[in-house]
């Protein structure tokens, strides 16, 4: 139950979102002994991944585990965990009222908000069942365990060919698909053939499988298929952050190299939002994290919100001591 010392009925912090950066961040304000919920829907963005990569110690834990352990952590340090959906938010009499999904709302001094984003992929048929195994996104990520297998770059938009420059730092037998965008220009068709990528023009219509569900190929508007293990392509980063318009706070557009690739809660650097008390950390205020830089985003932003009820609990007892 809350235990908030200015507000019995409240907590100290409600952090909206079960993922590593959420749980990285109720750790960080269990061990500064506040009184910590969070709220999580059970929908972390990289649950179908095999493992979780370049994060110390835990190299190759599944998603899955990961959060099992971070929610054991959580508890120990007197957190609590409650599964559930956040659908709004408002400020009433200097306390933030957290409402669920279920009809139920919790009240919080602070918000520490950690939800992540949505992968929007391109409508092609197929993709969205391979995600995260066969079809990919971040090399770091993903890069190891496809090492050397014919790969395919299903192109987006402009970043395509930084994105088919990136990869093949992994495979010597590489495809880059224009599908439906202009394709590379001269110069960077020059780059790409030095390298040994080829470049195939016509949009793709779907993928082909094997008798185990594996990426066997991709599939042409002209009836060809291009035999492929592993397909990187790029969606669009959605920022998970709807529930946030009753306090006033939207996303931002996300912008690389000129070209919008997603949105994202605006954060100064300590993960503070435009509205006081609420902080953001993850891939909803930085969709291309990866899971180590979220999590330690998420430490930085609860020790600094903790700091923020520090100041704010100093200060009223001041006021109180004055009063006599």
């Amino acid at each position: 139950m809350p235990t908030s010392h200015t507000h019995p009925s409240a907590y100290d912090v409600v952090v909206i979102g079960g993922g590593a950066a959420g749980l990285a961040g109720a750790v960080t304000l269990g061990r500064a002994r506040r009184s910590v919920l969070v709220v999580d829907a059970g929908e972390p963005r990289n649950a179908p991944a095999a493992g979780v990569h370049t994060f110390l110690s835990r190299e190759g834990i599944s998603p899955a585990e990961l959060l099992r352990t971070g929610r054991d952590e959580v508890t120990a340090y007197g957190g609590e965990i409650r599964a559930g959906t956040v659908t709004g938010a408002r400020r009433v009499d200097g306390l933030f009222r957290v409402a669920l999904a279920d009809g139920g709302e919790v009240s919080a001094r602070r918000l520490l908000v950690t939800t992540g984003i949505t992968d929007e992929l391109p409508p092609v048929p197929g993709l969205a069942a391979l995600w995260g195994k066969d079809v990919l996104h971040c090399p770091y990520c993903h890069g190891w365990e496809a090492q050397d297998l014919p790969t395919g770059v299903l192109a987006t938009g402009p970043l395509s060919v930084h994105q088919a420059l990136l990869w093949r730092q992994w495979t010597d037998d590489l495809t880059l698909f224009t599908h439906t965008t202009a394709g590379p220009t001269p110069e960077e068709r020059e780059q790409l053939e030095a390298r040994g990528t080829r470049i195939v023009d016509g949009e793709v219509t779907g993928v082909e499988t094997d008798d185990e569900g594996r990426l066997a190929g991709v599939r042409l508007a002209d009836g060809s298929t291009v035999a492929v293990r592993a397909l990187a392509t790029g969606g669009t980063l959605t920022a998970r952050a709807g529930f946030l318009a009753g306090l006033g706070l939207e996303t931002v557009p996300v912008e690389v190299g000129g070209t919008v690739i997603g949105s994202r809660l605006e954060t100064d650097a300590t993960g503070l939002t435009s509205v006081p008390g609420v902080w953001a950390a993850g891939n909803v205020a930085g969709p291309t994290d990866q899971v180590v830089i979220s999590a330690g985003a998420a430490v930085r932003a609860a020790a600094m919100l903790n700091m923020d009820l520090v100041t704010e609990e100093t200060r009223l007892a001041v006021e109180a001591r004055r009063a006599g």
